[in-house]
């Protein structure tokens, strides 16, 4: 269970390289949050990395195939279980109860709601992303309307987090990996 397995995982299921984006870009974000808790990085990356290993080719059974994927790669139990929690109430009865599974949840949504808010910047970057600016595509139901701000203000509210703190801090996260997800794409695509 390394790093370097996880990702050779992901590939095998995930072709598209806005799956592979959404991958890494989650992967940076829990990293980040695990240094800023004192918690195991790697176990949280990979956690991030492989959460939606499904997804591209089995979307209608999201969260679900990912057990028996995760299971025959000999994952651990309360990993599997932490990775499918991030699909609580829409495609996963696995509630998050754990610090790590609250912010994955909450975060998963948050970082595809970012990273089309910044594909319209002219930067296209996170790192002069503010929150005011996020705040404005998050009210705006019709932008990036595949991601459910149920789930973002549900994640916030289980982390006792005010959405600008979620805001601010995911926002944080991701430009603290930005550029080494970037240099991963360039090197892949």
């Amino acid at each position: 269970m390394n790093r370097e397995e996880a990702f050779s995982l992901l590939q095998k299921y995930n072709k598209e390289p806005f799956h592979i984006l959404h991958g890494l870009t989650v992967e940076g974000v829990m990293r980040y949050f695990a240094k800023e808790l004192g918690e195991d990085e790697d176990y949280w990356g990979i956690v991030g990395l492989l959460h939606d290993v499904d997804f591209e080719q089995y979307p209608e059974e999201h969260c679900k195939k990912c057990i028996d994927i995760l299971k025959q790669e000999k994952y651990p139990e309360e990993m599997i279980h932490s990775i499918c929690s991030h699909g609580f109430g829409i495609c996963s009865d696995i509630e998050p109860t754990k610090e790590m599974e609250k912010i994955l949840y909450a975060t998963d949504e948050l970082t595809g709601l970012i990273g089309a808010t910044i594909k319209m910047r002219p930067s296209k970057s996170v790192k002069d992303l503010e929150v005011s600016s996020l705040k404005k595509k998050f009210k705006d139901k019709k932008f990036a309307a595949g991601c459910s701000r149920d789930v973002i203000k549900n994640g916030a509210d289980r982390l006792g987090w005010e959405l600008d703190e979620l805001f601010e801090k995911t926002i944080l996260a991701m430009r603290d990996c930005e550029d080494d997800i970037n240099e991963k794409m360039r090197k892949l695509f």
